[in-house]
């Protein structure tokens, strides 16, 4: 056995997942580079299709040049291929090509699998991302006919399968990208397409073990505490995010003020919906008040739950990081959801990703306050947008320097594959510590 192949087998799977995020985001590029991905008369540059591969690869959306008018269908038919690999994951993608060869799973082959979806364990890792795949054809499908039927009233039969084939992949893979320039600006008002945007993100965004589960419900009658505050957890953001946005922008006459009452509703949700992570608006982002670029920032950075295609702290870390506050305001020793107590080393870990996700924001924010000549807020905002890979944006990414753009594009990368992911696959094997230090105690606040 080569001294490679013995280094390979060591491989601990966040390194795998890793290594296979940058090698399918370096094909992604080389793919863009080509003179058949691009549209006649354009060009593009090294750093600008890094930058779109990784944005698709990290199912992020930011983008530094128009896709509609830039690149040819094969290019898009690139970039939409690059999100629906990052998206469900180039593991599932794998055991999909293995199950179709009739090839048996290894013990080492499941362990990458349960870490590209973020489970538990690894008992029944094949049944659900099977179940998984299937769920992705059947969801993204059922979309495009629906859509196909809708948008072929104002557009060419053709051209109205295709955008809805593209926007049906990158709405349930929450991955922001779109055809028409203006992401979804054009329906704010439209009823159909939104009722399908906000079933295809939210559905993508509540991860793959919670949509197992749901499938299994009307049998089983019975969900896991995590699929519980998931579900909850996503109502509330998304509900509440839609009545603070309904009332900070009621009267602003750039956004919902000239809209009609159902128009109002339908933006309000859209935008509290998009923030779990697909990053696609109905209103003009730069036109909204400070106020609610705040308050989207701060939906961003909770994002969408875990194993899904979507970022930020997910939702299940912002629900243990509120039960651990309450549970220590109220005087209490444990941390409780759904009447089960919550163990003190997953609080310890939301408490890490929450500072590591804040780490990143902050010293992001200040490199390119450096390196970029805008308002803060605009930088602050697309920084976000980045870490959560969520996709939207101010109008500050087409507008960057070329360093800046690389910035933001490993900034997505981290984002995708999470700061611990990142760590373990950098550092060396855990040990287990053979002695403990004496307790000490510092004052707090």
């Amino acid at each position: 056995m080569t001294l490679l192949k013995k280094r390979t087998l060591h491989w601990t799977p966040a390194r795998v997942l890793v290594t296979g995020f940058l090698f399918i985001i370096s094909i992604g590029t080389l793919l863009l580079k080509l003179p058949v991905s691009l549209a006649p008369g354009h060009s593009i540059s090294f750093v600008d299709a890094l930058f779109t591969a990784t944005s698709a690869v990290c199912v992020t959306g930011l983008v530094v040049v128009d896709v509609g008018t830039t690149f040819s269908p094969f290019g898009q038919g690139v970039i939409i291929s690059l999100v629906q690999i990052g998206g469900i994951g180039f593991m599932s993608v794998a055991l999909l090509f293995y199950l179709m060869l009739g090839k048996k799973i290894s013990l080492r082959e499941r362990l990458i699998l349960q870490e590209s979806i973020n489970a538990n364990s690894m008992e029944g890792i094949v049944r659900t991302i099977r179940r998984v795949i299937i769920f992705v054809v059947i969801i993204q499908s059922s979309a495009t006919v629906v859509l196909t039927l809708h948008w072929g009233q104002t557009m060419p039969l053709g051209q109205s399968f295709t955008y809805s084939l593209f926007h049906s992949i990158s709405l349930f893979n929450n991955a922001g990208f779109d055809l028409f320039g203006d992401s979804f600006q054009q329906f704010a008002e439209d009823g159909v397409t939104n009722l399908v945007a906000f079933f295809l993100v939210i559905a993508g965004g509540l991860g793959f073990i919670v949509l197992a589960e749901l499938y299994d419900y009307p049998k089983k009658r019975r969900l896991s505490l995590h699929s519980k505050v998931v579900l909850s957890m996503t109502a509330l953001l998304v509900v509440g995010g839609a009545v603070l946005l309904f009332i900070f922008e009621f009267s602003n006459s750039y956004t919902l003020g000239s809209m009609s009452w159902e128009g109002k509703i339908y933006a309000s949700f859209f935008q509290s919906v998009s923030t779990r992570s697909s990053g696609t608006v109905t209103l003009d982002v730069a036109d909204m008040r400070q106020v609610t670029q705040f308050f989207l920032i701060m939906l961003m950075f909770v994002g969408a739950s875990p194993g899904s295609a979507g970022g930020g702290i997910k939702t299940t870390t912002f629900a243990i990081l509120m039960a651990a506050v309450y549970a220590m305001l109220k005087g209490r020793e444990d941390a409780v959801l759904f009447r089960h107590r919550l163990p003190k080393d997953l609080i310890i870990k939301a408490l890490t990703v929450i500072f590591l996700a804040l780490f990143m924001v902050l010293s992001v924010s200040m490199l390119l306050a450096v390196t970029e000549d805008v308002p803060f807020i605009s930088i602050l905002f697309d920084t976000v947008s980045a870490v959560a890979t969520v996709g939207m944006s101010m109008g500050l990414t087409p507008e960057l320097s070329p360093f800046g753009k690389l910035v933001i594009a490993m900034t997505m990368f981290i984002g995708r594959i999470g700061p611990m992911t990142l760590a373990y696959a950098l550092g060396n094997r855990r040990e287990q510590s053979l002695y403990r230090y004496p307790e000490g105690k510092i004052m707090i606040g």
